[in-house]
């Protein structure tokens, strides 16, 4: 925080790049938050298919309010990570700076081949082990998991993967959404740019 992310900073600055901080998670569709009711003396029921399915998100987002996202059925793979990152290259139109955990899929050696193959276009920098609170996504995944998830339960995959896209385009397009994610006391040190 102090070192490392402000050498970051300064160099994208200097390429006339953009800081991205990315992550990736599951969802099911039995995910439920918030409070339910029921009838006094019953116990409350939430309805539901029965069946559990699920989705995997991958994301990036700037301070300045930028996000960019990937919704899929498959596994996170390196294949997965590689085509997401052509998407974030693609919809930047500047240099990347991607800051993400020590995921296995991220540290792999074709990643870093492909990176190696690309520094005119993208860099990859790695959080400190264990230390999820320093990334400003894991906010953007709280938020989703929350609101496209939890609110209500989906009826099938494709519910579920549309109701997540939805969710991701709507705060696509409202920046300041986006840029509340820095505001937290353990990430404000990347809202500084």
């Amino acid at each position: 925080m102090e070192m490392e992310y402000p050498a970051i900073a300064k160099g994208a600055k200097a390429e006339k790049g953009l800081v991205y901080w990315g992550d990736e998670m599951g969802m099911r569709s039995d995910h439920q938050v918030g409070r339910s009711y029921g009838h006094k003396g019953r116990t409350p029921v939430i309805p539901g298919t029965g069946q559990r399915f699920g989705c995997t998100m991958i994301s990036a987002l700037t301070n300045q309010g930028q996000l960019a996202w990937m919704v899929f059925r498959e596994r996170f793979t390196t294949p997965v990570f590689l085509e997401f990152l052509r998407r974030l290259v693609k919809q930047a139109g500047r240099k990347v700076f991607l800051v993400v955990d020590a995921h296995p899929v991220h540290r792999s050696g074709t990643v870093r081949s492909w990176v190696g193959e690309r520094l005119e276009q993208i860099e990859l920098f790695y959080l400190p082990g264990y230390s999820p609170d320093l990334n400003p996504d894991e906010f953007l995944n709280n938020d989703v998991k929350s609101n496209a998830v939890g609110r209500r339960r989906p009826s099938s995959p494709q519910e579920l993967m549309w109701d997540v896209r939805a969710y991701l385009r709507s705060t696509q397009r409202q920046p300041h959404i986006v840029r509340s994610y820095f505001n937290h006391e353990d990430v404000r040190y990347a809202a500084a740019s």
